[in-house]
């Protein structure tokens, strides 16, 4: 079989070594190739036998029928917004510390206790063991005390959405008098 590299641009574009090189890689070794004259023009082209390598027609035409375009891209900017809600709350992955293992929730008060300073409050878990909170002190995912009352320990819980948005919360720990549940 014979490889036959007749082209108009291929003269200029391709110097007789590319040429040579092209034609071993069009050809397998056990084929036999010719290079055209080097000086070949469009009249020649025209008349020259199509090109085939390896026993495959050169003249190959792109069926665009049935076919996506292969330059869109799989994800349009329309896709990709319209499933996220901007009213979702972000998380931070920082690692919770201390008090921020347990949420208002699962913390019962127990005293309070006012000196020169400001305010303490005890609190404990369902386990019985207890805990100190004093203002300023990280609770939960996202609460902070607040304020501490001879009766109560304001906490004020601040999430960010997506938006931007705050959205503040806030929980009171009422301390509970003897016998009441």
């Amino acid at each position: 079989m014979m490889c036959l590299i007749d082209h108009p641009q291929s003269t200029f574009l391709l110097s007789v070594f590319r040429r040579k090189v092209l034609c071993a890689l069009l050809c397998s070794g056990s084929l036999v190739c010719t290079l055209a004259p080097a000086f070949a023009t469009e009249n020649a082209a025209a008349t020259s036998p199509p090109v085939v390598a390896a026993g495959i027609d050169a003249r190959f035409e792109y069926q665009l029928e049935n076919r996506a375009d292969p330059f869109v891209p799989f994800i349009s900017e329309k896709a990709a917004t319209s499933s996220v809600d901007m009213n979702e709350i972000i998380e931070d992955n920082e690692p919770l510390t201390g008090m921020q293992l347990f949420e208002p929730g699962q913390l019962t008060l127990v005293a309070t206790l006012r000196k020169d300073a400001g305010s303490v409050a005890m609190v404990e878990d369902f386990t019985g063991k207890g805990y100190v909170l004093l203002k300023g002190t990280k609770i939960g995912r996202r609460g902070v005390v607040k304020q501490i009352d001879p009766n109560a320990v304001i906490i004020e819980e601040t999430a960010v959405t997506r938006a931007g948005k705050e959205l503040i919360t806030k929980v009171v720990m009422t301390l509970k008098k003897e016998g009441e549940e």
